[in-house]
């Protein structure tokens, strides 16, 4: 729960910044509520994956193009990193149903 209340959290005042001094406590609180609800229900791989997008983007977009794109980088790896994440999120659920499964049929192993 916390970890969703801080990237999320971190994500909304981001987006509060860019939009007006005056949504910040808005967004921020918006962006806290959907992180401690992501939380509640399990999705550490989720945001840790849009943790880790978030810092890679945002640190290629300041070797590319300068500090005054790092915002806009952080954005695009925020989206790139939770589209993967729960991509792979699914593959490994997948997996570990297959194993489980394939362990009920074979008791031996």
């Amino acid at each position: 729960m916390a970890l969703g209340a801080i990237v999320m959290g971190t994500v909304g005042t981001m987006i509060g910044l860019l939009t007006g001094h005056g949504t910040l406590p808005v967004a921020a609180g918006v962006g806290i509520a959907l992180g401690v609800g992501v939380g509640i229900f399990g999705g550490r791989r989720f945001l840790t994956s849009i943790l880790v997008g978030t810092l890679l983007g945002g640190s290629l977009a300041w070797t590319l193009a300068g500090p005054e794109r790092i915002s806009i980088g952080a954005g695009a790896g925020a989206a790139m990193g939770g589209f993967l994440g729960v991509q792979l999120s699914m593959l490994l659920d997948m997996w570990a149903e297959r194993k489980r499964q394939t362990a009920q049929k074979d008791p031996q192993h």
